[in-house]
């Protein structure tokens, strides 16, 4: 037998990056072999059963010389079913059995990838990872036959043709010419009708009733809470962290789940980055939650490498798919102390650094933080029945579960307390509704991206001053509290950032002495027990004091 070889096209995933991937294929004769070359994993090593059963299940000859498979560049580690097709189409061409056309598969230049696991019949089945391969493969112009069944992932990004199939021998009849696949129509909810400017966040009243109607969770189902409601609304109007203590049943989850309703509909972009992450994970990406905000909740067994990301290959973690969403973290002091740990540089930095021995892949993690806690370990400290019996002991060590320095960097802690009786009566004020908080919000955040392109809560120390400077008062009142409550340079920062979202959000252009108060009452944990229980409020007092 002559030595025959043949190239086909396609991609490999590394993190979330898709880089080009070349399946070399060369039938030779002599002993019968089957080898695989180029870092595959198993499940690309397992592929040479399935490829030998679905071109002889297709009425083909499976070659009996010897068969070597690189896929190149050799130093990328590859994995996954997808290179099943190209594989499977590379023997059948090399072994002079299909003969392509220049114009689906050429030696000079590439137009067409191959993505496709192959069932032992011949059928195409699912492959994960398609929406990154086409969103790579869309910068230049190539055109995809992929499975069906998956067919609509790739649709959602791809710029350059789509072609689907069901079965190997459809793509053989395309390759040859024969019976050309038809090119798929692009689906009607691909893109996100969002320009990403502050005058796309400002028309967005109706998706975010739409968006609501389909939660149907509103901030007016839960009873009492003002002041908790009120510490959500500027989280979402500036994209700040948020930690609630507070007793069993006083409403901390359904805060948190009512979070996602009031933030603003994602960009095309942000929703691109969203999915890019999702499709890299283990457990894929559904296509029915394109444009949507991830909500996150990991049970507090969760690992440092579920958190923040990790495996063999390098996953992305709960902090990078609540990537522009929300990680909401209940029973705080009950993960693991360094598991908690290792939000200190995604919460500060916005991304998420994984290294292997083999791999290092960076993640973005630009999530905002929910995080919710009892007060004392059996979670009825100040409860009026006073059957509480935890030592101020028990409660320290309860309470420095959760270190200074990442509480340093949760931009608000507030208290939630048990739910007054008289809430529950049917004439109470019930507060705000969803709809109208979450248009409240998208005009602050329309104004925070006229005026420096990023929420509040995304401002660099260097733009702080620049952007978060209070008046005259105000800066008095931040320096007297900053010596009488020991605050640090980070938390100085992060009330100047809570003081501009409440400014915001009450449509004033200067940050005054009334925006720095609510931001420094909205750290509870910063002030001590004494004046945390104080009758006259410590921004009362020291407003006295600077006025």
């Amino acid at each position: 037998m002559a030595l025959t070889l043949a190239r086909v096209p396609c991609r490999a995933q590394v993190g979330l990056e898709a880089p080009l991937v070349h399946v070399e294929v060369s039938v030779s004769s002599g002993l019968p072999m089957f080898c695989i070359v180029g870092l595959p994993a198993t499940v690309v090593k397992e592929s040479k059963e399935r490829v030998r059963a679905a071109i002889l299940n297709s009425n083909f000859e499976f070659p009996c010389g010897r068969i070597t498979v690189n896929l190149a560049p050799a130093d990328l580690p590859k994995e996954g079913g997808r290179f099943d097709l190209p594989i499977a189409l590379g023997i059948l061409i090399a072994s002079g059995q299909i003969h392509p056309t220049p114009c689906v598969l050429d030696s000079d230049r590439t137009s067409y990838e191959f993505y496709g696991e192959l069932g032992l019949s011949g059928e195409l089945r699912p492959t994960r990872g398609l929406l990154l391969a086409a969103a790579h493969a869309s910068r230049y112009g190539h055109e995809l036959i992929v499975p069906r069944a998956s067919a609509r992932e790739a649709l959602m990004v791809a710029r350059a043709p789509v072609r689907a199939a069901n079965h190997l021998l459809e793509v053989c009849a395309h390759v040859e010419g024969r019976v050309l696949l038809e090119p798929l129509p692009p689906p009607s909810d691909r893109h996100v009708p969002l320009d990403g400017s502050a005058r796309g966040v400002l028309h967005t009243h109706g998706l975010l009733e739409h968006a609501l109607a389909q939660t149907k969770l509103d901030l007016r189902d839960i009873r009492g809470q003002g002041h908790a409601k009120r510490a959500l609304v500027i989280a979402a109007a500036g994209s700040h962290s948020l930690l609630m203590i507070g007793p069993p049943g006083s409403g901390k989850s359904m805060l948190a789940q009512r979070l996602l309703g009031l933030l603003p509909p994602l960009t095309e972009l942000e929703a691109l980055e969203v999915a890019s992450i999702a499709c890299v994970s283990t457990a894929g990406f559904n296509v029915q939650h394109f444009g949507q905000r991830p909500f996150r909740s990991p049970h507090h067994t969760a690992s440092g490498a579920a958190l923040v990301g990790g495996g063999t290959w390098a996953r992305p973690g709960e902090v990078s798919l609540a990537h522009h969403g929300v990680l909401f973290l209940d029973e705080l002091p009950e993960f693991e102390r360094r598991v908690l740990e290792a939000l200190r540089e995604p919460l500060e930095a916005g991304i998420v650094l994984v290294s292997r021995a083999a791999l290092q892949t960076q993640y973005p993690a630009a999530f905002q933080l929910v995080a919710a806690m009892n007060p004392c370990p059996c979670g009825r400290q100040g409860d009026p029945s006073g059957s509480c019996r935890c030592t101020p002991a028990q409660v320290q060590r309860y309470r420095s579960k959760i270190s200074s320095p990442l509480l340093d960097r949760i931009d608000m802690h507030v208290e939630v307390p048990r739910v007054e009786l008289s809430e529950f009566d049917e004439m109470a004020d019930r507060g705000e509704s969803s709809i109208s908080a979450a248009i409240r919000v998208v005009r602050a955040r329309g104004i925070q991206l006229a005026r420096q392109g990023v929420c509040n809560a995304r401002l660099a120390d260097s733009q702080v001053d620049r952007w978060c400077s209070p008046d005259k008062v105000g800066r008095n009142l931040l320096e007297l509290s900053m010596k009488r409550l020991g605050f640090s340079a980070r938390a100085r920062g992060r009330i100047l950032k809570l003081a501009r979202t409440v400014a915001d959000l009450d449509g004033d252009e200067t940050v005054t002495a009334s925006h720095i108060s609510q931001a420094i009452m909205l750290r509870c944990l910063d002030r001590t027990f004494s004046e945390r229980t104080s009758v006259d409020p410590p921004n009362r007092r020291l407003e006295a004091a600077v006025t």
